[in-house]
């Protein structure tokens, strides 16, 4: 077999284009270092609003519109635009859709945060007509590489026994779960939309789920493969704290799971290269550190000396992020002398939750409601710590991005956390602080130990230094991800009911 592969990606999200969150940063990077490696990497994206409205420059591509798609009882058209990922040969096949697409949002309305009504049928006909393009493309591929449940009914039509859609038999389907916590459920209707029988809609069918049909569940049966983005993620999930439901299924498959580590997009997250700081620097010369927090403290208009270390989140407001016992430690966390800076957005609830600490404590916590992509990397420059007291956290990013800035993370022991940070013990390997419990005093218990390294100068400079050492580039990743596809390509095709 030729070392060289086609391959086809298909995901809801793809940054710079459009990006809600991780999974955005992964299919920025990972096909552009697949494609280093020598494979040829198409990504399928929907061509939403909010990418016409930034004007990138896009081509439609010659016999690939008026493509019928069909949902349910009717047919509709999609069209499809060619444009690449930033500095790189990756095709971003963009797909159009006017009813389904021409939106502010990706997911929600942006005006009332609430998801649109028709999800559901968005992605199946984004999927649909992405495997309907590349067919009549006639593009050779090797695999089709899926991401998260708005894709996970393509492995079905193409496993299940009945063959709704029919693709090379030397074709593999790889089916990535970034978080599997959001299964994409929805009415056994809609399973009848996507063109299934009841054969695997009633009770105790492959794709049901309490009585619902379930978009997660259908990739994760019918993949010839499936991958997740953490290793100690891929155990987790196979348990009843962290699998939601689909623990049974997932341990069913446990010998085609492999969960393997994300990356980290240095060509977006360096303090060498990165435009939004106030000055750049290396783990050679710090003294831009010290410039970028000054910076930050300024813009954030937070006044506190050099002896108080500052923290940085930036998250998503809710409870999987930790943000419950972080509220219950919160006036304990002042007590040791720290400032806050908060980036992100979530549930109303802790909007007002934090607007209240705010409040009471103006000196020391600065709140910003936003997604702010230059603070998110001033944030990352200009902090000493970075927090993440995650419930659950499938890989995690922002904990090698802190790394990278010197900027040292203070994690839940789960999942991708407990695979990139390695516990203080003054030993040469440590790279942040680790707590196990979930709980505020676990919490407490590990800032106040970094508090303490923190005072110690030379401490913490050896801290910062180890941190910045480590590498998490995607090169690493994207060669275990071609592993994957390589043992998949090996395996014979096995059609499920």
């Amino acid at each position: 077999m030729d070392s060289k592969l086609s391959i086809l990606m298909i995901a809801a999200e793809t940054h710079p284009f459009a990006k809600v969150g991780g999974l955005a940063d992964v299919m920025g990077a990972l096909p552009r270092a697949l494609e280093k490696r020598g494979h040829e990497v198409r990504i399928a994206l929907p061509f939403y609003g909010s990418i016409k409205k930034k004007g990138w420059r896009t081509k439609k591509i010659k016999g690939l519109d008026n493509v019928d798609v069909v949902v349910g009882d009717e047919s509709f058209e999609a069209s499809a635009f060619s444009t690449s990922l930033p500095d790189s040969k990756v095709e971003v096949i963009l797909i159009q859709n006017e009813r389904f697409f021409n939106r502010e949002g990706i997911y929600s309305d942006p005006e009332t945060g609430k998801p649109y009504d028709d999800n559901a049928e968005r992605f199946i006909f984004f999927s649909r007509a992405s495997l309907a393009i590349a067919r009549r493309a006639g593009w050779k591929t090797d695999i089709i590489h899926c991401h998260d449940h708005q894709t996970g009914f393509v492995p079905a039509w193409l496993r299940h026994a009945s063959r709704q859609i029919e693709f090379p038999e030397s074709t593999r389907v790889i089916f990535t779960i970034h978080n599997l916590a959001y299964q994409g459920s929805y009415p056994k209707e809609i399973g009848y939309k996507a063109g299934f029988g009841e054969d695997v809609l009633k009770p105790m069918g492959a794709l049901e789920f309490h009585g619902n049909v379930n978009m997660m569940k259908a990739g994760i049966v019918f993949a010839d493969m499936i991958t997740t983005v953490s290793p100690t993620y891929a155990t987790e999930i196979q348990t009843p704290e962290f699998g939601y439901g689909l623990e049974g299924v997932l341990k069913a498959r446990c010998d085609d799971l492999v969960g393997i580590l994300n990356g980290a997009d240095y060509t977006v997250w360096d303090p060498q290269r990165d435009k939004f700081i106030a000055q750049r620097y290396s783990l050679k010369n710090l003294d831009g550190k010290r410039v970028c927090r000054k910076d930050l403290l300024k813009k954030l208009n937070l006044e506190i000396p050099d002896t108080t270390p500052l923290i940085g989140m930036v998250s998503r407001l809710v409870a999987q992020k930790g943000l419950d016992i972080f509220m219950d430690a919160f006036e304990s966390i002042v007590d040791l002398d720290y400032a806050i800076v908060i980036l992100g957005l979530g549930e109303p609830t802790y909007h007002e939750m934090l607007k209240s600490k705010q409040a009471a404590h103006p000196e020391r916590i600065s709140l910003n409601l936003a997604f702010d992509e230059a603070l998110a990397h001033q944030i990352e420059a200009g902090c000493d710590m970075f927090l993440m007291p995650s419930r659950y956290e499938p890989c995690g990013l922002n904990q090698m991005y802190s790394m990278k800035y010197g900027t040292i993370p203070v994690v839940r022991k789960t999942g991708g956390l407990a695979d990139t940070v390695i516990d203080f013990d003054a030993s040469q390997d440590s790279t942040g602080f680790v707590f196990e419990d979930y709980s505020p005093e676990a919490l407490l218990e590990a800032l106040r130990r970094a508090r303490r390294v923190f005072d110690d100068k030379a401490a913490w400079l050896s801290l910062v230094k180890r941190a910045m050492a480590r590498d998490f580039s995607w090169d690493r990743s994207a060669g275990e991800y071609e592993r994957v596809y390589l043992e998949s390509l090996k395996r014979k095709v096995v059609t499920r009911r």
